[in-house]
């Protein structure tokens, strides 16, 4: 195959960007004055022989709303072949949460424009496991994930004012790509499946009426467990019809396996998670009537967010089981993705990783001081350099 050839089979290549770790006007309030997660990530404690707590980042506890720090990371996704950074985006009823990573570091880097960016909606109620202390009580919730039309119409306004005329936020055939995580809180704050459809529909139009094709709405899909009552979860290809959207994705690959079924606290099985996340995937594929992308998720360990005090047993998240996922996993998990693609025969393709830098879910593609940069060269290795590298 010649270098052009493997350019044009070649997919997009993004890596969700988790932006917690910089000071927030928010978690001041609720956690106390410069607080960010890395004050989690320097207090895990090892939880079984061998275990590898605290992670420790080969380039320090970085201040991601720092331009430089930024203009690092995007040095470095460029030179491992990573084509841009997915953000986790949060906005709530009264807007926005923890944009400073975005707005401050990353477009206020002297080199943005090297790697696209876009944004998924993490819509999703925000839960104080930051740490969480012990399985007695519900941790408390610090902000709905549903909201309802006029503050989803604010939010609307200003990622197409802000963000979108952006030379290089990505674009699948021009339109503007943006990711939503929870369909089901999408549709419980919009009041249903009508009303979450015009509301979609509006912000498609609102994008038209400002120069873009409109917009490329991606569902982030995990089993539809998110989905109220009322949603025939039977029938995910409809629901996603109706509401609009242009093809499917994953955020990380627990969503599609059970862990009760894996040991605790260590599981060595990462293969076997990719196995089933693999197996739901080739569903979404064939089910859903819009392009599917996959997903290849680093490693899993959130026992940072459990208090090194609190005892760790198995539960919900943060209490689910450790995958010391190995470099040699990853680009096993890397090399199934790649066969997945180019076995859709989409004429656009793409894959996301999890992630450049979830240090308390222990899924990181940022160097650290046991692995170095292992999982960024498995990228390089496994898919090469991107395309036009050095431009969006």
């Amino acid at each position: 195959m010649t270098d052009r050839a493997r350019q044009a089979d070649r997919p997009k290549i993004f890596a969700y960007y988790f932006p917690d770790y910089h000071a927030d006007a928010r978690n001041a309030a609720w956690f106390g004055e410069g607080w960010d997660e890395w004050h989690l990530v320097r207090a895990a404690v090892p939880r079984f022989p061998e275990h590898l707590q605290p992670k420790v980042p080969l380039l320090g506890h970085q201040d991601e709303a720092d331009p430089a720090v930024a203009q690092s990371s995007i040095e470095l996704a460029d030179r491992f072949g990573i084509d841009g950074f997915i953000f986790d985006y949060y906005w709530y009823d009264d807007g926005p949460y923890l944009q400073r990573a975005l707005d401050e570091g990353f477009l206020g880097a002297p080199n943005p424009e090297r790697v696209e960016f876009s944004l998924m909606w993490a819509n999703h109620d925000l839960l104080d496991i930051f740490p969480r202390r012990d399985l007695t009580t519900m941790p408390r919730t610090l902000k709905r994930g549903a909201i309802g039309r006029a503050a989803f119409e604010r939010m609307a306004r200003h990622v197409v004012d802000r963000y979108f005329w952006r030379p290089h936020y990505t674009r699948v055939h021009g339109r503007p790509r943006f990711s939503i995580y929870e369909v089901g809180a999408l549709i419980r704050g919009l009041g249903g499946v009508r009303e979450a459809a015009d509301a979609l529909n509006w912000f498609d139009g609102l994008a038209r009426e400002s120069g873009h094709p409109g917009v490329h709405f991606d569902a982030v899909v995990w089993g539809f467990a998110v989905l109220p009552a009322e949603i025939p979860i039977a029938a995910p290809e409809k629901l996603i019809r109706e509401l609009g959207f242009r093809s499917a994705s994953s955020y990380v690959w627990i969503h599609h396996a059970d862990s009760a079924q894996h040991p605790f606290p260590f599981a060595d099985t990462w293969r076997e998670v990719a196995a089933a996340a693999f197996l739901e995937y080739d569903g979404y594929r064939k089910r859903l009537g819009v392009p599917f992308h996959p997903n290849a998720t680093a490693g899993w360990d959130a026992s940072a967010r459990v208090a090194a005090e609190a005892e760790f047993s198995r539960d919900d998240l943060p209490y689910t089981p450790v995958w010391q996922a190995t470099p040699a996993d990853f680009e096993h998990g890397l090399r199934l993705a790649k066969s997945f693609i180019s076995a859709s025969g989409y004429d656009y393709r793409e894959l996301t990783i999890n992630a450049w830098n979830e240090w308390t879910e222990g899924s990181y593609l940022l160097p650290d001081e046991v692995d170095g940069f292992a999982r960024l060269e498995a990228v390089l290795r496994v898919f090469g350099p991107r395309a036009n590298r050095g431009s969006s």
